[in-house]
């Protein structure tokens, strides 16, 4: 069966018979890829009773019906398991875990998300990585609370990886 290139979609081909069976295959590769949202995962194994329109990430070495469908999106619809072939840069939501999940091309990124930068509003909030700042030392007169206040900052940017 011929299809789209990356989610490959069934074409309708000019004289096809039972247009309405490659069309509706069509809608339901459709309702998986765009804006996918799965259960959990990456599972092995495909959970023992799917509801329609649910669907998981199938981890490396899957059994059952996911055998040979490693970092798929599984979903399951009235008529069985369907899948789709990540793309990079493809997105899911991991509904349990509450984060993004990110196809790299070569595996799925959980709560990772690949940016430049970030800005709220117009203004950049999160840039790249700066270098370590030092920590005050010497001096023959220390206010130790300002040296106090000044250590927490650095802890708390490093604590954000904002820096090393």
């Amino acid at each position: 069966m011929s299809g789209t290139a990356r989610f490959q979609l069934p074409f309708i081909l000019p004289g096809q018979a039972q247009k309405e069976v490659f069309h509706n295959e069509a809608l339901t590769h459709l309702d998986l890829a765009v804006h996918a949202a799965v259960e959990e995962g990456p599972l092995s194994t495909p959970p023992p009773a799917p509801q329609v329109g649910e669907s998981w990430i199938v981890a490396s070495g899957a059994v059952g019906d996911w055998i040979g469908r490693d970092d798929q999106v599984a979903g399951w619809t009235e008529s069985g398991w369907r899948f789709i072939l990540p793309q990079p840069g493809m997105a899911a939501w991991n509904k349990s875990a509450g984060l993004w999940l990110h196809w790299t091309g070569s595996g799925w990124s959980l709560g990772e998300w690949p940016v430049a930068r970030i800005t709220v509003g117009g203004q950049q909030v999160v840039g790249e990585r700066q270098p370590a700042v030092p920590s005050p030392s010497g001096g023959t007169t220390i206010d130790q609370e300002a040296r106090a206040a000044i250590d927490a900052l650095i802890a708390t940017l490093m604590s954000h990886g904002l820096i090393d």
